[in-house]
C-alpha cells in the first residue's frame, strides 16, 4: 500500500473510531459508580488503537521511524481523533446554535 494510501486510510479508521468511541465507551460504562471512566476508557482506548494503527501503517509516522517511535505518534493520533470524537458527539447532542 502506499503512503498516501495509508494515511488515508489511517485517518478514516482513526476519525471513525474516535467518533465512535464515545457513545461505545458511554454505552458500556452508563452504571452507577461507573461513569466517571467513560472518558478515561475512551482515551485509552483511542490512544491503543493510534498506536497499533501506527506499527501497522508506517506512514502514519515520519519515515524510517522505529516501532516505538511510531506507536508514540499513533498514540498521539489517536487521541487527537478522540478529541474530534468528543467535539462531534458534543455539537450533534448541542447543535452549532447552542440551543
Amino acid at each position: 500500500m502506499s503512503p498516501t494510501a495509508q494515511r488515508i486510510f489511517g485517518a478514516v479508521v482513526l476519525l471513525a473510531t474516535g467518533i465512535l468511541s464515545l457513545p461505545l465507551s458511554a454505552a458500556l460504562f452508563d452504571g452507577e459508580g461507573s461513569e466517571n471512566w467513560i472518558a478515561p476508557v475512551q482515551l485509552l482506548v483511542m490512544a491503543g488503537i493510534g498506536a497499533g494503527l501506527a506499527v501497522v501503517l508506517p506512514a502514519l509516522a515520519r519515515e524510517g521511524a522505529s516501532t516505538g517511535r511510531r506507536a508514540m505518534t499513533g498514540m498521539w493520533w489517536g487521541l487527537l481523533a478522540a478529541l474530534v470524537g468528543v467535539l462531534v458527539f458534543w455539537l450533534a447532542l448541542s447543535g452549532v446554535g447552542g440551543a
